[in-house]
């Protein structure tokens, strides 16, 4: 093996352990900010005696988690009881490794290790785990294996209650996962890529893609919190009506794995609205990070990414404390019967819009985006005006409204 090779593998390894960790850290400050923000919300405090501002609540609670005893249901087909919560974990993680979260870092070494022996490396790293050409496509079969772990996880309960709450997050995100890549295949046929680095670059050379595919942005936002079991689509976790749902037999850090599982989730979900829709790390209104590659380029797109995500993340929680949950017929039809069809018409739209531009002879960039952002205005307008027949919208919601105040 050459020191190249082993130059390589070094900086993956420390990719996949930087990145992981990360996670990992920010699903525990993410489950604090929820908790501290729903207080705020609520005209509460929230956690606020175990460490600074509550800071150490998480690791309270996971250390508690861990020392809880294990229980078992007699009837439970144990090998699959074990497996669900790893099976509903894993696919969250493994969806980050091929969301680029900076602009490539330089780095140059030269050492040698005793036993192991020379390691070697002088240029550009890509800050993303497995720049694979097939980046896309892998988000959308991964997002596709959690499913598995919640139907697992109702099935091998042998409880009721848990196999109802399984069938129906099943049937639930099953609906909702043809939206959801529906609503990004708008975002290929713009970029002309299925890598997300090209996506970005795209992004880059014009406008953001919210601008350019504001309704495929707000349906896959839409579908986003539904992958996620949030509310207002929380109904595999509906407490009053299912216990709690498809992990309703679990309990100890069995339990807590399905929570940490949906909060990487909604993590790696804001990261995707921010690279397919945002611009990803890209720094808005300036050039600055193209060009050769700096230390500087990398923290500053770094940072920049982690604020794009983060402002997902809060929008994803403030909803969560502000709206009710569907009921489940709702939640079916809204999937089936709106989302599904109105996302396929949008492709359609936007896939001859894409090649009117084209035959006119106009080229990628402001003016490319902004007719895209013109037609995408009209179509938001007739879809919410048509689902929203005339409640909120419309003259007499807005009368009987100015009523009720």
């Amino acid at each position: 093996m050459t020191p190249e090779i082993k130059g390589f593998l070094l900086l993956a390894t420390a990719k996949i352990l930087v990145v992981f960790t990360v996670i990992m850290v920010g699903v525990m400050m993410v489950i604090w900010l929820e908790r501290r923000y729903s207080g705020w919300l609520q005209d509460r405090l929230g956690p606020n005696r175990v460490g600074p501002q509550g800071l150490l609540q998480s690791v309270a609670d996971g250390i508690k988690n861990i020392m809880k005893e294990e229980t078992w249901p007699t009837e439970a087909d144990k090998t699959l009881f074990l497996l669900a919560p790893t099976m509903a974990f894993v696919p969250a993680l493994l969806l980050f490794a091929v969301v680029p979260f900076g602009a490539p870092l330089p780095v140059t070494f030269d050492f040698t290790l005793p036993l192991l022996g020379r390691f070697a490396h002088d240029g550009p790293v890509p800050m993303i785990i497995a720049d694979i050409p097939i980046g896309f496509l892998m988000i959308l079969a991964f997002s596709s294996l959690a499913v598995y772990g919640i139907v697992l996880a109702g099935w091998a309960s042998n409880s009721k209650y848990a196999f109802l709450g399984g069938l129906r997050a099943s049937a639930q995100m099953i609906s909702y996962e043809i939206a959801l890549g529906l609503s990004a295949v708008a975002v290929l046929l713009l970029a002309g890529n299925v890598t997300l680095g090209e996506v970005i670059r795209v992004q880059q050379e014009g406008v953001w893609f919210v601008f350019a595919l504001t309704l495929g942005c707000i349906f896959f936002m839409i579908s986003a919190l539904a992958e996620t079991n949030r509310l207002p689509f929380d109904l595999p976790e509906a407490e009053a009506e299912l216990i709690t749902g498809y992990h309703t037999e679990y309990s100890s850090m069995k339990f807590s794995m399905f929570f940490i599982a949906e909060y990487a989730a909604l993590i790696t979900m804001s990261a995707l609205i921010a690279t397919l829709f945002f611009g990803g790390w890209d720094i808005p209104l300036t050039t600055w990070d193209d060009g050769e590659p700096t230390v500087a380029k990398s923290l500053a797109t770094m940072g920049m990414f982690f604020l794009k995500t983060m402002v997902f993340v809060t929008a994803y929680i403030h909803t969560r404390w502000t709206l009710p949950r569907f009921r489940f017929d709702q939640l079916m039809a809204l999937g089936w019967k709106v989302m599904l069809p109105i996302a396929l018409l949008y492709l359609m739209v936007m896939a001859v819009t894409v090649w009117a531009l084209d035959t006119v002879g106009l080229v990628w960039g402001v003016g490319y985006g902004a007719a895209l952002f013109g037609v995408n205005i009209v179509l938001v307008y007739l879809v919410f005006w048509v689902l929203d027949r005339g409640r909120l919208v419309g003259t007499t919601g807005l009368q009987r409204a100015g009523r009720r105040i």
